[in-house]
């Protein structure tokens, strides 16, 4: 399959003091349409940069990226911002929704900050439609607080999807859920990439990297590690596993 990622020999040098620091160190990669990746590596590994100059949230030093086919390396502040809006879709920790906003009108967002204009009734189509994907059409009316940790991210899920973007990347997206939200996301994420859509993923936790079909580790600012996952969970039959332990303990108690 054609990459819809591929950067060559990309280089990020920040110039904050009197010694450069290497945030990024000649890194290659492709990654095909459909693909579902993990990005791994300790603190100050290169990975959060990685995932920032991906996300066209910042511009290599030096090297080559191609978005969807698109030369993105040399593109002015406001040509990357036109990328991000048009081909990327973002989903991080924190969820950042809007808190007297509704998960509707939080997911309509986006679609108010790039250059088309869309009706009223367009807006809350395509909104209730990924809100529909991520299993969430019954809380569209609901504001973020009347909704759990993982409902919010699957608002969050949904607003990185209202652009039909090429790619979503995802940084820490479980970080600050329990273990069974955690893969009822990652549910989300792989029910999103069986219909073909490209998934990045930063994150610390081998168990939710398994997930992925393919995991690429940082080190000192280098990938020293890409590999496809040999036996990769399913989220499914894991959330199955919790619901039974879950039901026989309460029949312990």
């Amino acid at each position: 399959m054609s990459a819809v990622v591929q950067i060559e020999e990309i280089h990020k040098i920040y110039n904050s003091g009197e010694v450069p620091v290497h945030a990024v160190r000649g890194v290659t990669l492709q990654i095909a349409k459909g693909d579902f990746v993990a990005v791994m590596g300790a603190s100050g590994s290169g990975k959060s940069t990685l995932m920032n100059l991906l996300g066209c949230l910042d511009r290599p030093t030096k090297g080559r990226y191609l978005l969807d086919g698109t030369d993105v390396s040399g593109l002015d502040r406001n040509q990357l911002a036109d990328i991000r809006n048009q081909k990327l879709g973002f989903v991080f920790q924190g969820f950042n929704l809007l808190a007297r906003t509704t998960a509707r009108e939080n997911v309509e967002l986006p679609m108010l900050y790039g250059r088309t204009r869309f009706s009223s009734r367009e807006l809350h189509e395509r909104a209730m439609s990924c809100l529909e994907l991520v299993g969430l059409g019954q809380r569209a009316e609901h504001l973020p607080n009347q909704l759990s940790g993982g409902q919010q991210q699957r608002v969050a899920i949904a607003r990185a999807l209202i652009n039909e973007p090429q790619v979503i990347l995802a940084d820490e997206p479980t970080g600050n859920l329990d273990s069974k939200t955690s893969v009822e996301v990652m549910g989300v994420f792989q029910k999103l990439n069986t219909q073909g859509i490209t998934i990045i993923m930063v994150t610390h936790e081998l168990d939710i990297a398994r997930y992925c079909k393919r995991n690429l580790i940082m080190r000192d600012g280098r990938l020293v590690s890409d590999v496809l996952v040999p036996q990769r969970s399913v989220a499914t039959e894991e959330l199955q596993k919790i619901l039974e332990a879950e039901a026989a303990a309460k029949l312990t108690d």
